[in-house]
């Protein structure tokens, strides 16, 4: 699809009555693992406020039929609502999902949608719930940044709720997902935050406090600190930005330009929240800045690959053996966006690119191993891959591994 005709679905659905739900597909919603609960996983409670009649806990699995039209793909749907809650008779399932797309046929299952950010638009009336429901399945990077200019960064375990007139709400990770306490009470949150929004350095610093260093593996060890920033940040926006909200605005203007700042601070986090603390971990590890990998590198062509190892001095010897160089990108999703790594250092054949995406198709997957990028993902999101490549994963921690034999034998010779 043109661009174009994503300018007009937006134009379109960008309205009053309509409240959209984003979020990025992972394995297990579409067939990319063979799941047999493959549907889109949405919010229970989203779901209760559009479909009031699928809040029955009386009911096993109640559900709601519906319209649903991909207008990515030109398909139409007639679908189902489920809310799976034999957790209230002793199982243990409480989730909700959309089903009945008819297979990999629906570019909502097909494997390849996989890391596809995905945009649910539902005709939303306050008394009769939604009776159809409008989709874009976004099919590159410039589409999906369009949809993020307008409702910020979507990532992997995360929704994104809008409405016309009101700010994009971050949902949580997951109904199941634990969480980290790392919110700060208003009084607890610097004064200096409250007058400048911090940057994306100081929340990290912050969540280096709250979670410091433990025996906790390396790839837990990122994920929990993830999530506890996640809540940090969601803590200090609202305390910034919610006394504003409140206030009201005067004009249309004024309430776009809160929303922007809004947007753009969540972004900066976003953009770079994981090479950071890829970057704290390696110091907590023992690697040494500038002698066992230098962050963001200035190398030919004013190329900046996120991390080198052992160094740029070493890169940028011609006879250091390029055979015991490494670079590791670090990209929260790699759909699309890992080809761009595929340049960013011409002596480096084989790539690493750390990501926390929800798995890949097995046909996304051969291509990168095809152009030489090794996929490095935090061991507890390997069981959101195809069973045929999870072996081919590399965890965080084993990547460190490989970095210390590399820096053994250096100095034995």
């Amino acid at each position: 699809m043109a661009i174009a005709d994503l300018s007009a679905w937006i134009d379109e659905h960008a309205r009053r009555g309509s409240v959209w739900c984003a979020k990025r597909l992972a394995a297990n919603d579409t067939l990319a693992t063979n799941a047999h609960q493959a549907g889109p996983y949405i919010p229970k409670e989203f779901l209760f406020d559009v479909f009031p009649g699928l809040n029955r806990p009386d009911a096993e699995n109640p559900d709601h039929r519906f319209s649903l039209s991909i207008d990515s793909h030109c398909e139409q749907r007639n679908v189902r609502a489920v809310w799976y809650n034999n957790h209230l008779r002793g199982g243990t399932r409480n989730e909700a999902r959309l089903t009945g797309f008819g297979g990999r046929r629906s570019a909502l299952l097909d494997p390849e949608s996989t890391g596809a950010l995905a945009v649910f638009a539902f005709e939303h009336d306050q008394e009769t719930g939604a009776d159809y429901c409008h989709v874009w399945v976004c099919h590159n990077i410039n589409e999906e940044e369009r949809f993020e200019d307008r409702l910020g960064p979507v990532e992997p375990k995360q929704f994104i709720v809008w409405s016309l007139d009101q700010l994009p709400v971050l949902q949580p990770a997951g109904e199941r997902a634990p969480r980290s306490d790392c919110r700060l009470a208003p009084g607890k949150i610097p004064d200096a935050w409250i007058h400048k929004f911090p940057s994306g350095e100081e929340i990290i610093r912050k969540t280096m406090e709250l979670r410091p260093p433990s025996r906790m593996g390396i790839d837990d060890r990122l994920i929990r600190r993830r999530l506890c920033e996640y809540e940090l940040f969601q803590s200090v926006e609202e305390a910034v930005f919610l006394p504003k909200v409140k206030k009201g605005f005067t004009s249309l203007d004024t309430f776009l330009g809160l929303a922007q700042t809004i947007l753009q601070s969540r972004k900066s986090r976003a953009g770079n929240s994981l090479e950071y603390h890829t970057r704290e971990i390696m110091v907590e590890e023992g690697l040494r800045p500038g002698t066992d990998f230098s962050h963001r590198p200035v190398i030919e062509k004013g190329k900046r690959p996120d991390f080198l190892f052992p160094s740029q001095q070493a890169y940028e010897d011609t006879k250091f053996p390029a055979k015991r160089l490494r670079m590791l990108a670090a990209k929260t999703t790699c759909k699309d966006r890992w080809r761009q790594v595929l340049n960013e250092a011409n002596r480096i054949k084989n790539k690493h690119l750390l990501t926390l995406q929800e798995g890949v198709s097995k046909g996304q997957f051969n291509e990168m191993r095809e152009a030489g990028v090794t996929l490095v993902v935090p061991a507890s999101l390997h069981k959101s891959y195809p069973a045929e490549v999870r072996w081919e994963l590399v965890s965080l921690e084993r990547f460190i591994g490989e970095l210390r034999q590399l820096s053994l034998v250096s100095k034995a010779r």
